[in-house]
């Protein structure tokens, strides 16, 4: 059986139809969406290849540990998979994501699903200007009820919005630091 069935229709425990049916709405995905950009004085191409470069990306992420993509795949492609390590504070946790958009140099982006319990989408869009690139990352939150609270337990942060949008500015700062002031 599944387990999200399973755990609806323990939720399901009224008699009539409406509170059903407001039971099964709490069950389903929310959708939240946070983006940042910043314009990074390099050209695309350059930022894309640390953007793409999911192995690395603990290099700019405050959470993202790195990783390793799995299943044969050996970099950014889509349906390529990855499996990526995070971490706050003592807490660690690994996730599994896919690619599903790779338009070098200039669209990027992954998802992480938990069957049924939903997941996110993040999209790094890199578009040329005049100095370098203006690059925007978004992350989609399509997570349901019981996935948000999970993550909370797992990860220690209660508000996942406010957190990814700071961490996105580190990201965006740390990569434009990478690329501006190279060692």
């Amino acid at each position: 059986m599944d387990p999200l069935w399973l755990l609806a229709q323990a939720c399901l425990s009224a008699t009539s139809v409406e509170h059903r049916q407001v039971e099964v709405v709490v069950l389903s995905s929310m959708t939240e969406t946070v983006s940042v950009s910043r314009g990074i004085a390099a050209p695309a191409e350059e930022v894309w290849a640390l953007v793409t470069d999911l192995t690395a990306m603990g290099r700019w992420s405050p959470e993202n540990r790195g990783g390793t993509w799995i299943d044969g795949a050996t970099g950014p492609a889509v349906g390529a998979r990855f499996r990526g390590r995070n971490g706050r504070g003592k807490r660690a946790w690994s996730t599994v994501v896919t690619v599903s958009e790779c338009d070098q140099p200039r669209r990027f982006a992954f998802e992480l699903r938990i069957g049924r319990l939903g997941g996110a989408d993040w999209i790094y869009d890199i578009e040329p200007v005049d100095q370098g690139c203006l690059v925007t990352e978004t992350w989609v939150d399509r997570r349901t009820w019981l996935l948000a609270r999970i993550g909370t337990l797992v990860s220690g942060v209660s508000d996942r919005a406010t957190h990814n949008r700071d961490g996105m500015v580190t990201t965006l700062e740390n990569l434009a630091l990478a690329c501006e002031n190279p060692q």
